[in-house]
Parts: structure tokens; sequence; C-alpha cells
């Protein structure tokens, strides 16, 4: 069980969350899939039927002192079609929910193993970037570290959403890459609280 420290205008408390033990192995298997489920897999090649060229024998069979050649659609010339080349297809998987659950509960473990996470219950912004700044130096926020902001207050978000070195998400949109891929993460109270329950119910579900 881990203790979290919240800050904010509700903050000066501490939360329980718990989180399992990191393994790598799971976190490079949920990073895989969610890259693998981003690629657009739109690259495309002409097969020989497709490619415009004529369908003409390009000359005799025999006499020419040249190799053998039918049209020149083959994938043998400049021009011609490509054997065996990629088409349009998705390259997305299945990954269990457990799995997914697991990995990002693993992702917070890391960052809370690091003293890298921050959860805020209130950050009372007007969304204004220079006050946005100001909130972060006092909380050990110097931009020096790129940080994961993790949080439904519109205000917050469209404060930081200007300074090059945050990167700003609502909760929903929470993964395990963008997480890993930041120094620091900076996430709603309410948002850990409600992670928590859902790793809890994924171990049930698991145990029965």
């Amino acid at each position: 069980m881990a203790q979290i420290d919240v800050i904010g205008v509700n903050g000066g408390r501490k939360i329980d969350v718990e989180l399992p033990e990191v393994n790598k192995n799971i976190l490079h298997d949920v990073v895989t899939w969610q890259l693998a489920s981003r690629r657009r897999g739109t690259a495309s090649t002409k097969t020989r039927a497709q490619v415009s060229r004529g369908g003409k024998k390009m000359y005799s069979q025999k006499g020419t002192g040249n190799a053998r050649h039918g049209d020149r659609s083959v994938p043998t010339f400049v021009g011609g079609g490509v054997a065996f080349g990629p088409k349009p297809r998705s390259y997305g998987y299945t990954l269990p929910r457990q799995v997914r659950q697991l990995g990002l509960a693993m992702a917070l473990a890391a960052r809370q193993d690091e003293g890298k996470l921050v959860a805020v219950d209130g950050f009372d912004l007007d969304g204004k970037t220079k006050n946005f700044i100001a909130w972060a130096g006092q909380n050990g926020m110097d931009g020096t570290e790129k940080v994961l902001l993790v949080t439904d207050d519109l205000a917050a978000r469209r404060a930081a959403r200007n300074i090059p070195w945050i990167s700003v998400m609502a909760v929903a949109g929470v993964n395990v890459y963008d997480i890993l891929r930041h120094d620091r993460l900076v996430i709603d109270a309410a948002a850990l609280e409600m992670s928590d329950e859902d790793t809890q119910a994924s171990s049930e579900e698991a145990g029965a």
C-alpha cells in the first residue's frame, strides 16, 4: 500500500493507493500494444495487375539474344508492380483488460517509487499560463523535467497547454506510454483513487 501526499486547495492529506510491484515485462507488453494500435497502417503498393503498363509481350521469345520476358508490369522492371508489398492493414491486436489495468498501475508505481508522482486536489487557477508556472515552481517543477499533467480541471489544462515542457491530457486519456515517457506525473487525486478501485476489482476478478 503506497501513501501519496496530496497537494492543492484541498490537499494536506495522504491517500492510500494499492500499487503493485513494477514488472518491466508487463510494461513492455502494454507499451508495445499501445504503439501498435496507434500505427496508421496506410502503406500501400501496387501489384503487377494494378500498375499502368501494357500487357503486350516485350519482344519475341527467341532470337533476340535477350532474356525471356513477358509484359513490362513484372516486378523486375522499374515502374512494374511490387511483389509481396505492403497493403493497408491494422496493426492493432487484443490485450486482456486485466493486463492493461495492471500495466497502468505499474506505471503509476514506477513514478511513485521515483518520487515523481504528484497528486493534486484543487488547482485553484484562473487559466493564465504565468500563474500555472508560478504554481509549478512552488511545487518543485522548474522546467528541467518533462511533466505530464492529467486533470479534468479545464482552467489548469488551459493554463498549461502552451508550456513546452508540459503535456496535458484529460483523466480519461491517461495511459502507460505517456506516463513512462515523461519524467514527472501530476494527476488529479480523484483519478488515483478511481484507478485504485479498478485495480482492486481486477485483482478480485483474477482471483475468482
